[in-house]
């Protein structure tokens, strides 16, 4: 994730004029702003009604909007920080690369287990309450955050056992390849990456086409969960490419060598802030219970029980 938003911001400091550098950082930071002040209200909302937070469906998505907040709140400050400050300290720079790759990785297996819900729910509905416990939800968001840490913590260990302990000291442009720079690192996270690729892609058009199948000859429920799908899908789209970045960033420079900076701002906005804003769409817009008590909370005024 902010290996891209960094990579904006390390071309941009060295090419982009005052203003346009100014013009950059307001629209990062009013649609960071933007994006977590309805985040805010879904959690808030989400917090004052016991439907919500008894449904597993609810709380895979409550904390994939906390997820989202997370990674928007540290891309921006990324961002920021390279046009300010410039460099940091390798300890602080490596703990915010930590948490923004382990956020990041997050996002896609929340989606996959937010997709398999919605096949139980349609496909399987006698075995649903069964199933989708909220204690099994809960785990299963442990799990999500065990799998990430196991792909995200061999960077750091792997960076102990090679470098100094000096290296931890000096101050660097807060990128993931400097302050994570072996290249073991690279392969195993290419690695990683097709691993997750694959079982997160299967898992969306499983379950896509599973309920698909069943839609054609059943309730509307059934075909509002296929365009859930469908959307869940499209976002997941957009945060993969992050996974393609070094590829795709080639092709950029290649394809518009002039303008390299402001295709790269534009990347980082497709890839990184508008998969973030997706989230409040599928539930805080579509979905009408949510979207019955959220409405007063963004307005706010108190939203009937």
């Amino acid at each position: 994730m902010n290996t891209s938003s960094s990579n904006v911001t390390l071309v941009a400091r060295y090419q982009d004029s005052f203003s346009k550098a100014v013009t950059k950082n307001v629209i990062v930071v009013v649609l960071g702003i933007s994006i977590n002040y309805i985040n805010v209200g879904l959690i808030h909302t989400f917090r004052k009604h016991q439907i919500f937070y008894m449904n597993p469906r609810y709380i895979l998505f409550i904390h994939l909007v906390v997820n989202d907040m997370i990674q928007v709140t540290l891309t921006i400050i990324l961002f920021v920080i390279s046009y300010t400050i410039y460099t940091l300290n390798v300890s602080i720079c490596c703990i915010l690369i930590l948490i923004a790759l382990l956020t990041t990785e997050n996002t896609p297996l929340n989606l996959a287990c937010m997709a398999v819900e919605c096949y139980i729910a349609i496909c399987v509905p006698l075995r649903h309450v069964q199933i989708c416990t909220v204690r099994r939800t809960l785990m299963l968001i442990g799990l999500i955050w065990t799998t990430s840490m196991l792909s995200v913590l061999p960077d750091l260990f792997i960076t102990l056992a090679t470098e100094p302990l000096g290296f931890f000291h000096t101050e660097v442009f807060c990128l993931r390849q400097t302050v994570f720079p072996n290249p073991l690192i690279v392969k195993k996270r290419d690695v990683t990456y097709s691993v997750f690729l694959v079982i997160v892609w299967f898992t969306i058009f499983y379950t896509y086409f599973r309920i698909m199948f069943t839609a054609k000859t059943a309730s509307r429920d059934a075909k509002k969960a296929r365009n859930t799908i469908l959307l869940h899908g499209f976002q997941l789209l957009l945060c993969m490419a992050t996974y393609a970045a070094p590829q795709l960033l080639t092709i950029v420079q290649q394809w518009f060598p002039k303008n390299y900076t402001d295709s790269l701002f534009a990347y980082y906005i497709v890839v990184q802030v508008l998969p973030r804003s997706i989230s409040p769409i599928i539930y805080g817009v579509r979905d009408n219970t949510f979207r019955k008590y959220l409405k007063g909370h963004l307005l706010c005024n108190v939203s009937t029980p």
